[in-house]
């Protein structure tokens, strides 16, 4: 993929997950929270110039330093998320005003990356930033999961062999 196609999925996604996100949506314990993040990765890590052929060190620690703030903005996003339960059982997650706070943060740490990524003169591709937003959409969708379940015990991927106590039957209507 052109740098210019990337550049574009990576502006896609964010608009798209961002918005989603300041709206109040169920969390579903059943739902596969990684795929996108996944997919990212693997379009991110398909693309050969992830690294600077002249640069490998400087590069390597650009890499690393672009996921590390890619999982930190991830973490920090999903703890300003506000998550609750309805008392038919759902429970809803809705980023807060701080969660903002986290993202323009983010972004500005990434921005002071590829600023000094090109100070020292590294070729930066985007699929670190590719890779970067998929950390960060892992991270957070996999904190948020399992907070859910914290909130909401239900939403785990189902009762543990040799649970004693039985499930209350609900009411059958015909």
């Amino acid at each position: 993929m052109s740098g210019l196609v990337d550049v574009l999925v990576i502006v896609v996604v964010a608009m798209l997950v961002i918005a989603r996100q300041f709206r109040a949506t169920p969390i579903d314990g059943e739902r596969r929270w990684w795929l996108l993040p996944a997919i990212l990765a693997v379009v991110a890590l398909r693309e050969p110039g992830i690294l600077d052929d002249r640069h490998q060190t400087a590069s390597a620690l650009l890499l690393g330093a672009e996921l590390l703030v890619g999982l930190a903005t991830g973490a920090g996003w999903a703890w300003t998320t506000r998550i609750w339960a309805e008392p038919d059982g759902t429970v809803w997650s809705k980023s807060s005003t701080a969660s903002v706070t986290v993202w323009v943060v983010g972004i500005g740490l990434r921005a002071g990356l590829i600023a000094l990524g090109a100070a020292v003169g590294v070729q930066q591709d985007s699929s670190a930033l590719l890779l970067g937003l998929a950390g960060t959409l892992l991270v957070r969708a996999g904190i948020l999961a399992w907070r859910g379940r914290l909130l909401h015990p239900a939403l785990s991927s189902g009762r543990a062999y040799g649970d004693s106590t039985m499930a209350p039957a609900g009411k059958e209507r015909v």
